[in-house]
């Protein structure tokens, strides 16, 4: 276990985490000054490709842009965000969990999932590949309507014991994504490891948004997204402004020319 995962666990009960999405080297630079994990997450498919599903995205694609992360990251722990249908079996998970890390040097990655992938995690933490865990919303097992978690006694009790599951399994954390905000609570009390909210409420030891959400440049209106600023009017303003500029031959200067 590195540093940076044992830094991620020691803030149980301590301290917030805090977590964010980076799809390059750009963004990875601005994200990793404040966040404890950058994830490069699956969410790409959706932010950036448009597809209507996260089980779009390819491995390699992911890879890619893992490779541009990395570039971007020094002090936050990156996380590898496994897509659809590449951790289907135990040894086709292991692959390329080593396929992933050996490409982009990511220190962690991301199932989501609980007793249904038991003992792939299991075999992953076995081979020494620190795993981060994701239970309620599961956008890759998802079809139709994205609806919250845990508003039934049958789905409390089945979140629960998946999340003690991951625990005992030996993940570092586990995200809960869209969970009712008394089971988040309950989970994140009864486990000694780090759970970390979207949609899931304060009571969680940390919180993750995707970073385009928080800054404005997507149109999402889900619930739990607050938009920090608005980059698309930034984004206008510049573009407009060097549109004048060049119609009125103001752009570009002998400052700017060879």
């Amino acid at each position: 276990m590195n540093d940076k995962i044992k830094n991620i666990i020691s803030k149980k009960n301590n301290s917030k985490i805090i977590s964010l999405t980076a799809y390059s080297k750009n963004i990875a630079q601005i994200v990793d000054k404040f966040v404890d994990i950058t994830l490069v997450g699956d969410s790409v498919a959706s932010v950036l490709y448009n597809y209507n599903t996260t089980r779009k995205i390819s491995l390699d694609t992911m890879i890619e842009h893992a490779k541009s992360v990395k570039m971007g990251v020094s002090k936050s722990l990156m996380v590898f965000d496994m897509p659809y249908n590449t951790y289907k079996s135990k040894k086709l998970a292991l692959e390329n969990a080593r396929k992933v890390i050996k490409k982009t040097k990511t220190e962690a990655i991301k199932l989501e999932g609980g007793s249904k992938i038991k003992e792939i995690v299991e075999h992953l933490i076995k081979n020494k590949i620190p795993v981060l865990g994701h239970l309620g919303i599961m956008p890759q097992s998802v079809r139709g309507k994205f609806k919250s978690k845990g508003k039934t006694d049958r789905e409390r009790i089945k979140i629960l014991k998946d999340a003690k599951l991951l625990e005992k399994l030996g993940v570092f954390a586990i995200v809960l994504e869209c969970i009712e905000k008394s089971l988040a609570k309950k989970i994140t009390n009864e486990i000694k490891i780090p759970t970390i909210g979207i949609g899931s409420s304060i009571n969680c030891d940390g919180q993750i948004l995707v970073t385009d959400d928080l800054i404005g440049l997507t149109d999402s209106k889900t619930k739990f997204i607050k938009k920090y600023t608005n980059i698309r009017k930034v984004i206008e303003r510049a573009i407009k402004k060097f549109k004048n500029e060049v119609k009125l031959k103001k752009y570009p200067t002998n400052k700017h020319s060879y």
